[in-house]
């Protein structure tokens, strides 16, 4: 299958968008149960978690994120696991605003600040599925709960700095004569904002340090970007939210062998979706009610294969029920198509795999590596290097993923 592309140009000038300092993402895993080998499990595997958590350390991730979900094990309390079984791992706490009055969330991000130290950062999940929401109890439209989501996020933040009682009357919350509240490590925590929709991108420009994307293609992301820099702007603020972007790499020694194993991996993911055999819940084939799940089916319907490496087959075998847009092909390739996010303006690379632990170690022994390799000449430098221009994927002529999936 051939691929929709656009381009790499040759231009050694480092883009004026592109992002001098980038930052790794990985999600903790809690058991040795994947998407491509579901097995039976109590949930927490104490000893895989550990070897996780410390394998993310040892490869160089600098952040770990802990989702939440209504059937999943709660996110504060790995999150504080994290921070003791590591020195230098950032804890990133998914939190729900159903879930919680944010008075306790501000104190429970603090404790855990001030227990590793300053290393925590919280993404608030406004939450796309009814169905979910309301399995604990949370009946609010989205559009509302979006609307709650910015309250949450007030409250957090004074919360944190004012240093006198103060009282709140809002649409969501109201108390009398709070605090001063406990104090984070530094001055504050990072909140970190995503989705799709129109209320999404006002709230996260206008509020959020990070907003989050699921890898999408070039042109459609910095589109993407630029909208919310530019409501951050027009709110009159003098810095810019951080751009945090997620991919599921698939990597192997050649770009042959990792085609290869993108199509089997694909089949594989798709079995077990269409089984229920990962997990507690899946939503199901009906339509997806979140914009980032359309999105990424619209994707999937345009082409297979994006630019140089984006692949959306593994987005459209689950129904796009989380992050699932992969990046194809060998450690260079890949690293190539992370920087050419980075050139957008993405310093947050969220890198996850589908052979959890596996994938992580080897993302840490040969993927991070070039992509720093590649910042660090461009401080030397002022221009960027030659990865972008050597290892060019679906972007080289003739290229056609079903063709290098059938080599053998």
């Amino acid at each position: 299958m051939t691929s929709s592309t656009t381009s790499p140009g040759t231009e050694r000038a480092i883009p004026p968008t592109a992002a001098r300092r980038v930052e790794f993402i990985s999600l903790t895993h809690l058991n040795p149960s994947t998407e491509l080998e579901p097995v039976p499990s109590r949930g927490i595997d104490p000893g895989y978690f550990r070897r996780y958590v410390l394998a993310l350390e040892e490869a160089g991730y600098d952040y770990t994120l802990l989702p939440y979900g209504s059937g999943s094990a709660d996110s504060f309390v790995i999150a504080s696991a994290v921070g003791q079984l590591t020195k230098r791992l950032r804890p990133i706490v998914a939190v729900r605003p159903n879930t919680a009055f944010p008075l306790v969330v501000a104190q429970q991000l603090a404790t855990l600040d001030q227990l590793t130290g300053g290393r925590a950062l919280v993404h608030l999940i406004t939450g796309g599925n009814d169905a979910e929401q309301a399995r604990q109890g949370d009946y609010l439209p989205k559009e509302r709960r979006y609307a709650r989501t910015s309250e949450f996020v007030d409250v957090l933040r004074r919360a944190w700095t004012e240093p006198e009682p103060f009282s709140h009357q809002g649409e969501f919350y109201t108390f009398d004569d709070f605090g001063p509240g406990f104090r984070p490590y530094g001055d504050t925590i990072p909140i970190s904002i995503g989705g799709q929709s129109d209320a999404a991108f006002e709230i996260g420009g206008r509020q959020g340090d990070v907003f989050s994307f699921w890898g999408e293609p070039l042109a459609d992301i910095r589109a993407q970007i630029e909208r919310v820099h530019a409501i951050a702007a027009a709110a009159g603020r003098t810095d810019r939210p951080r751009i945090w972007v997620t991919f599921r790499p698939i990597v192997a020694s050649t770009d042959e062998l990792a085609w290869r194993k993108a199509y089997d991996y694909a089949e594989r993911v798709g079995r077990t979706f269409q089984e229920g055999t990962y997990g507690k819940r899946y939503l199901g084939a009906a339509p997806p009610q979140n914009v980032g799940s359309q999105r990424a089916l619209e994707f999937a319907a345009r082409a297979e294969v994006h630019d140089r490496a984006l692949w959306t087959r593994t987005a459209a075998v689950t129904n796009a029920a989380g992050a699932s847009t992969a990046l194809v092909g060998t450690p260079e390739t890949v690293a190539a198509a992370i920087l050419d996010y980075v050139d957008l303006g993405a310093d947050l690379v969220s890198i996850r795999g589908y052979d959890t632990l596996a994938d992580a170690v080897d993302y840490g022994k040969h993927v991070l590596p070039l992509v720093r390799q590649e910042l660090a000449h461009r401080e030397a430098t002022g221009r960027r290097g030659t990865v972008q221009d050597e290892h060019l994927g679906a972007l080289a002529p003739g290229f056609d993923a079903d063709a290098l999936a059938r080599v053998r």
